[in-house]
């Protein structure tokens, strides 16, 4: 049993720490409790911290329910579903150290953007569907699908989470319950029939797609009898911009007879969620082996620690989930993975570093002005002629997070009082006044990717041209083309210019 600790630092702010880690600001305030940012001290690694005040939990009864979310969580490992690393029990709280994502609840995203593109839908989707059939697979059925329990990471990736109303699959057994969010239940599930438990997960889902296409619920109503009659009605409006294709998933998904319904297997195989399908999603078996040892980890552990690396090996086979040495060394594993899936998704995000111009766009791609990496050796296949690289670019190059080079920027930027305006996530147009002349010193940034880990943070010269940054803002998915290498602006603008390159790059060095 963990005990809780108070440490009052210099600046009379009490810190609190529980077992390794030491807490933060409070993220949200639930039924239960709150979740608080925390931080592993050794490791460093961000984790949210859910404290379930026990007193609370007997009083609404909600013991069992704790308990099932405690036991599905630890045993899952999913590129889309929130990771419980560890539970630390005190005589008044329980604390459930898990995964920490800071993009907040894809309820929020559609209700700030309305309707998706639908490319954008299809992504989420795939996400969603991946981490479903996990569940199914290992025999645990959600019941509680819903946009408010699906949050959003830093990269926009999909984590499932509130396994709460999750219940185990035995064969020849039937669910009964009737939970979840109205809206988004089964006919069955509100009717209180018998269901096996799959099935009303996949009608779910389907609701979440309609969500996510169309910015509003295909059964809607503030009197809940009502809502009732239109579920289990089963007819809902089909806007005319749906196309067929995806019409014909929903309305397979959304079938009132749970017979006739769907199953994940029958999504997975259909053509409109089989567009532009990530790998990862649907590992084979041999991708998901979790015997073999990560050396790199270890010896991180090793190193954090101070510990042999056979003390690491026999804290994994122990199978104790209290081990530090083996959480420590699942946290490090897992934020690996996390940050290798975020560059491969992230990967068209990106223009290479080249000279070459971007080639005439397939009209089906979502954002043809976007170029992805060619793979090595620097050859284009299809045309069989080298990829020609620019000899110099004026910038900075970093193997950080794109992410993270741009809050970097950000930060420089606001400490040097510069204004700016952003084109889209990577490519921002940067202005500083020039107290001796009155007149603006104008520059772009624009973050590009030079190969599999380095990105290239180019600085361009604005002074003295015309840009129209309003038309540009107004798409502000739309980067510019790769640029060619730059050349020095003419005349007093050369100095202002580089004055403004050589401020911006010695804060960010600080």
């Amino acid at each position: 049993m963990a005990e809780k600790v108070v440490i009052t630092s210099g600046s009379n702010q009490p810190i609190v720490k529980i077992g390794h880690y030491t807490l933060g600001a409070t993220l949200g305030v639930g039924t239960f409790g709150k979740v608080k940012i925390g931080e592993h001290q050794l490791t460093k690694h961000k984790v949210a911290v859910k404290i379930l005040n026990r007193q609370k939990i007997k009083s609404l009864d909600v013991v069992g329910k704790i308990r099932r979310e405690i036991q599905n969580l630890k045993l899952f490992r999913h590129p889309h579903i929130i990771k419980l690393y560890q539970v630390i029990s005190t005589p008044t709280d329980i604390f459930m150290i898990m995964e920490y994502v800071s993009g907040g609840e894809l309820f929020d995203y559609i209700v700030k953007r309305g309707k998706l593109q639908e490319h954008e839908a299809r992504r989420f989707f795939q996400q969603i569907i991946s981490g479903v059939d996990y569940c199914h697979r290992h025999m645990i059925v959600h019941r509680d699908l819903k946009p408010e329990n699906l949050l959003l990471d830093h990269n926009m990736h999909v984590k499932i989470a509130d396994f709460g109303l999750s219940n185990m699959m035995m064969d020849g057994e039937f669910l009964r319950t009737s939970c979840g969010s109205p809206n988004y239940a089964a006919p069955e599930v509100i009717s209180g029939k018998l269901y096996a438990g799959p099935e009303v997960d996949v009608w779910s889902c389907g609701v979440i797609l309609y969500a996510l296409l169309c910015g509003t619920l295909p059964f809607d109503d503030e009197h809940v009898p009502t809502l009732f009659r239109k579920i289990k009605s089963g007819i809902f409006p089909i806007p005319e911009y749906l196309n067929k294709s995806v019409v014909s998933l929903l309305c397979m998904m959304l079938q009132v007879d749970p017979m006739k319904r769907a199953t994940i297997e029958d999504v997975k195989k259909h053509e409109w969620f089989q567009k532009d399908l990530p790998g990862y999603l649907f590992p084979s078996p041999v991708e998901q082996d979790s015997s073999v040892i990560d050396t790199e980890a270890i010896s991180e552990v090793c190193d954090k620690f101070g510990v042999k690396e056979h003390e690491v090996h026999n804290a994994l086979l122990s199978g104790d989930p209290h081990d530090q040495l083996a959480i420590a060394y699942h946290l490090i594993i897992d934020n690996k993975r996390i940050a290798d899936e975020a560059a491969k998704a992230e990967i068209k995000d990106f223009y290479v570093a080249s000279n070459s111009p971007p080639a005439a766009a397939e009209p089906s791609r979502p954002h043809p002005e976007r170029i992805a990496p060619h793979p090595h050796p620097q050859q284009d296949k299809a045309r069989g002629t080298p990829v020609k690289r620019a000899k110099w670019h004026l910038g900075i190059r970093s193997q950080s997070k794109p992410n993270d080079i741009m809050l970097e920027v950000f930060r420089a930027m606001k400490a040097l009082d510069y204004e700016w305006k952003v084109i889209n996530p990577y490519h921002v147009r940067v202005r500083t006044l020039n107290k001796m002349t009155e007149k603006y010193v104008k520059m772009s940034l624009q973050l590009y990717q030079v190969d599999y880990k380095s990105y290239l943070l180019d600085f361009k010269s604005l002074s003295g041209e015309k840009e129209d940054m309003e038309e540009e803002a107004a798409s502000p998915m739309v980067a510019a083309p790769p640029p060619p290498p730059p050349t020095a602006p003419q005349g007093h603008h050369t100095m202002e210019f580089f004055e403004m390159c050589a401020a911006l790059i010695i804060q960010l060095a600080r």
